[in-house]
């Protein structure tokens, strides 16, 4: 049962690998602190913030937004950490609000891994702070207890460090405003007002976010679906120590963050027009439907969504379209609850009088009861078919459109394919539906360039209903996945921009391997044996140190003549198998520190086998985006945490246009060199 916890109150945690959940009503700041057992800061290296986001057993958002998820691991705290105190601040000089008084009253939540609530506690009584100790988590003679604290500070985060004993408290709060800015741009805004009962399509941000998510809309009933356990739920949950699990778009967890989902109403047609840039000149003109008859909705078009090119246009589209399929979900499952509670509360009122319980009066009720719940539900998924209806729609006009970036595999834009002069916005990966609309398939876009790995499992956990038990099997159709992965990766960046390497010790690969080596478009020839893996590994790792030092001296040019600028991605198969103790270090150093410098992984993986290295490999899987080889349900949206079922993007049987496009992108890359 959930501890509703109050200012100074605590409560002993029985579990010790947590999640804080924190929601609010508009971008906001979360990071940590461990503290000794005075509660003081010993460095700024005890501070976890979106410019440093992970410590040993600790890990935070990336970025601001409206909701986050913080991953937490007791047993891994060193010894000499006393407490863990999760704190809350309006980003400064962003234009933003910039006291708790004018928002709305933050809420943070203590769950276990499987979302089961252990405490939560409702921040009130904050005006002219703009930064918060939420709440701590603290070592008591062994056991760990949680606390609600709601300590505010009007000086910011400046002052909340200073008050917990860090000299370097000014400088540190600089540098995490400074790191919240640049990242603004990839923040969750909180939900637009509503001043009409449509259901208007909201602008999509440019990417999404992992643990980044939203209010949770309303039904006409005013019933608010409780937020549940997180994918993106969530994905595998892992040890603290890396990003989170992402969310279905990334971006997401993180790269980037859609827009918040407007409450949803029953009432009214899906509105198709995107408001967004609303402080920017006006982008070129979308294409207009044509106009609708009297009585019916719009007939929708593909492109009809604000944006400066056709491209953007899309992708903001297809956004839409994913936020419009989970907030009209989300409507009808709020009603059917509500039509669930209140039949039971109709029956229970009958059961109560005796003299109701039995004979004709009795019966009577309890049939009233049962007709109004199949009239609501009814009613409910009238409302949800005429929604899904015009989204199919929708999707029948886009999915030609789209270009090959954001096309699946049997789309004929690939027939057509040259290599691109320029980055696409995002690349697809795959294919997202809900129960409730099987056959409605909305595209699984990433933003560009990555932020984190990939993490193709091919353990059996990985299908949906555990069917799929033919470990070669799935092992084989893994690496084919992990394949067209990195196919579309190589076909969407112009030529000698983005370069793949593989490693694969045992060989166990080189069947699926085949279109890439054929092609010449991998860098050079699989890495094989325990030496070739040493030997890729290394070179990474030392490229990744080349440009880290540049970057910090300032002096990005004094890189090699020769050094190559591509982005690189290595996918790694049959892990952790020829294996030894370093490539496994070097792997989670490039799995941290890769991605900021164009280094990306691939895993190829079943995480059962790696179980003998521990809890050692946990921020490894936390800090990729995890995918399946078959359909699978363990991703979630941001805002109400739908269980999306995630269908990876695979070339059709017979097919030989992945042959085709690697051979272009192979003789474009020798005419770049």
């Amino acid at each position: 049962m959930t501890a509703e916890l109050v200012r100074g109150q605590n409560h002993p945690l029985s579990q010790t690998r947590l999640e804080i959940r924190v929601s609010a009503g508009t971008p906001i700041v979360a990071g940590a602190t461990l503290g000794d057992d005075e509660g003081r800061i010993h460095g700024v290296e005890w501070v976890a913030h979106p410019g440093a986001p992970t410590l040993p057993g600790l890990e935070v958002s990336r970025q601001a937004a409206a909701d986050h998820r913080l991953a937490v691991d007791l047993d891994a705290m060193p010894e000499s950490v006393h407490r863990v105190s999760v704190l809350l601040a309006l980003p400064a000089g962003v234009g933003g609000p910039t006291r708790f008084g004018a928002v709305a009253t933050p809420f943070v939540a203590v769950t276990g891994l499987d979302g089961t609530e252990v405490a939560s506690y409702t921040i009130t009584g904050l005006e002219a702070e703009s930064a918060v100790v939420a709440l701590e988590l603290y070592r008591r003679q062994d056991a760990w207890k949680v606390r609600a604290i709601g300590q505010g500070y009007a000086g910011g985060l400046a002052d909340l460090l200073t008050d917990q004993g860090l000299s370097q408290a000014h400088q540190l709060a600089g540098s995490i405003n400074e790191a919240v800015a640049q990242g603004m741009a990839r923040s969750v805004p909180a939900p637009s007002a509503r001043t009409d009962g449509d259901r208007s399509r909201q602008a999509a941000a440019p990417a999404l976010g992992p643990e980044q998510g939203g209010s949770a809309p309303q039904s006409s009933s005013g019933a608010v679906p409780q937020q549940p356990t997180s994918p993106y739920g969530t994905q595998t949950p892992g040890a603290p120590g890396q990003s989170a699990p992402q969310m279905p778009y990334q971006g997401p967890t993180g790269t980037g963050d859609p827009a918040q989902p407007s409450t949803p109403t029953s009432g009214g047609p899906i509105d198709y027009s995107h408001p967004r840039r609303r402080n920017a000149a006006p982008p070129p003109p979308p294409p207009t439907a044509p106009p609708a008859q009297p009585g019916q909705p719009a007939q929708p078009v593909a492109g009809d969504a604000t944006g400066w090119s056709m491209d953007e246009r899309l992708y903001n589209q297809v956004w839409g379209m994913f936020e419009d399929l989970a907030r009209t979900t989300a409507a009808y499952r709020s009603a059917v609850d509500f039509a669930d509670s209140r039949m039971d509360k109709e029956l229970d009122q009958v059961l109560s009088d005796p003299r109701s319980r039995i004979g004709g009066q009795g019966d009577a009720a309890r049939e009233a009861a049962e007709a109004k719940h199949a009239q609501l539900v009814s009613q409910a998924r009238a409302t949800l078919d005429r929604d899904l209806a015009q989204l199919t729609a929708e999707a029948e006009v886009v999915e030609p459109a789209l270009p090959p970036a954001y096309a699946r595999w049997d789309n004929p834009v690939w027939h057509g394919y040259r290599v691109p002069m320029e980055i696409p916005m995002a690349v697809r990966l795959g294919d997202l539906h809900l129960p409730e609309s099987t056959q409605l398939r909305i595209p699984m876009l990433i933003r560009l360039p990555l932020e984190r790995g990939l993490w193709i499992d091919s353990g059996r956990s990985g299908s949906i209903d555990g069917s799929f038990t033919d470990a070669h099997d799935l092992r084989r159709l893994a690496m084919e996945t992990a394949v067209a992965h990195a196919a579309r990766l190589l076909a969407v960046h112009p030529a000698g921009e983005f370069t793949v390497h593989v490693a694969d010790p045992a060989g166990s690969g080189a069947q699926a391997l085949v279109p890439l080596v054929q092609s010449g478009a991998l860098a050079g020839p699989p890495a094989v044996g325990a030496g070739g893996v040493a030997d890729v590994l290394a070179r990474l790792t030392q490229r990744v140190d080349l440009v880290q030092m540049a970057l910090r001296a300032g002096a990005p040019d004094s890189l090699p003549p020769d050094f190559d600028t591509s982005q690189q991605l290595l996918i790694v198969n049959d892990f952790p198998h020829g294996f030894d103790d370093r490539a496994v270090n070097q792997l989670r150093y490039l799995a941290d520190e890769g991605p900021a410098v164009g280094v990306h992984l691939m895993m190829v993986a079943d995480r059962e086998e790696a179980a003998a290295y521990g809890p050692l490999l946990d921020p490894l899987w936390r800090s990729l985006l995890r995918l399946t080889p078959v359909p699978d349900d363990h991703l979630a949206d941001p805002w109400v945490g739908h269980a999306w079922t995630y269908e990876p993007s695979l070339v059709p049987p017979g097919s030989q246009v992945l042959q085709q496009v690697l051979r272009q992108v192979a003789e474009a890359r020798a005419k770049y060199r």
